[in-house]
């Protein structure tokens, strides 16, 4: 059973238009996704791939019923179109854009305990239920449908421990890139939690970097409230002290900012921690007792 888009997924894309809205609605299109709006100020009323386009998220909520959005407004504009989709009721939000500056998603991470949505990124690659909808830049050949929940700071990494698992045979409920700014909207715990619920979740594998304390609060969650069985990886063993590495949020302090110390908390926590990304789908195959 997937988590946060189904098959109930009716999205709205904030930034149709725009060449990478424009590029990313034809390959969730193309995955069967029901895109039922597309949102650019001054263009309501045309169409774009046969997708209505409104001038407001609100006015696509009122016509359409869209409870998903994916947003691919520059990163100057990509504060207000997250809060543009809150008030409007929106239910799971996506932010793909890169670079949004701070300040904003501080405004963003107050007000959003304020309503029931759920905001992936930014900076991320969204969120994937294969065979059910694609809220998400993530190439959907390499995914097929399972029983293995994916959460992860790294799209790359995402999409290479995807393609190992599904190589073995084995397939994904979801997939979800949380993003790795320093302030983003959704915490691994709170994804943990949802995989939790899932009765048909088998198993997770939770993908980590260095910087910030994430991967341990999860760890601490894990030990203390999940049954289903974690499998993790945590990028940035050689990543020089002081460095960012990749992501805003990815850069080691000293302390349990480094990838051996949090791997060595997810250890003590009792999840399987693999020391490169082809190990994953090994102790992912172990972990369910399937031979793959």
């Amino acid at each position: 059973m997937p988590i946060l888009v189904d098959n109930n997924t009716r999205l709205v894309v904030q930034g149709i238009t725009g060449r990478e809205g424009a590029f990313h609605t034809g390959r969730m299109l193309e995955s069967g996704t029901r895109v039922v709006a597309g949102v650019t100020p001054g263009k309501g009323g045309q169409e774009a791939q046969g997708v209505p386009i409104f001038n407001t998220v609100g006015e696509a909520v009122r016509e359409t019923g869209a409870n998903a959005s994916v947003i691919f407004v520059p990163a100057a504009f990509s504060g207000d179109a997250i809060f543009e989709s809150l008030d409007a009721g929106i239910e799971t939000i996506c932010c793909i854009t890169e670079g949004v500056p701070v300040h904003d998603m501080l405004k963003v991470s107050n007000y959003l305990p304020l309503k029931d949505a759920t905001l992936i990124g930014p900076n991320c690659p969204g969120v994937i239920s294969p065979g059910k909808s694609n809220v998400s830049i993530m190439p959907r050949d390499i995914f097929t449908p399972g029983n293995v929940g994916v959460v992860s700071r790294s799209g790359t990494l995402t999409y290479q421990v995807v393609n190992e698992l599904t190589q073995r045979h084995i397939g994904q409920s979801s997939a979800v890139g949380i993003g790795g700014d320093p302030i983003i909207g959704t915490s691994f715990v709170e994804i943990l939690e949802k995989f939790e619920a899932d009765p048909e979740t088998e198993c997770v594998v939770m993908i980590g970097e260095i910087g910030g304390n994430a991967e341990q609060l999860a760890s601490e969650y894990v030990q203390g409230e999940m049954r289903t069985p974690v499998v993790s990886y945590i990028a940035g063993f050689t990543a020089p002290e002081g460095k960012t590495m990749g992501h805003a949020g990815a850069i080691v302090s000293g302390g349990e900012s480094t990838a051996q110390a949090k791997s060595e908390a997810l250890q003590r926590a009792g999840i399987r921690a693999a020391t490169n990304p082809s190990e994953v789908g090994s102790l992912v195959a172990e972990a369910l007792g399937v031979r793959s």
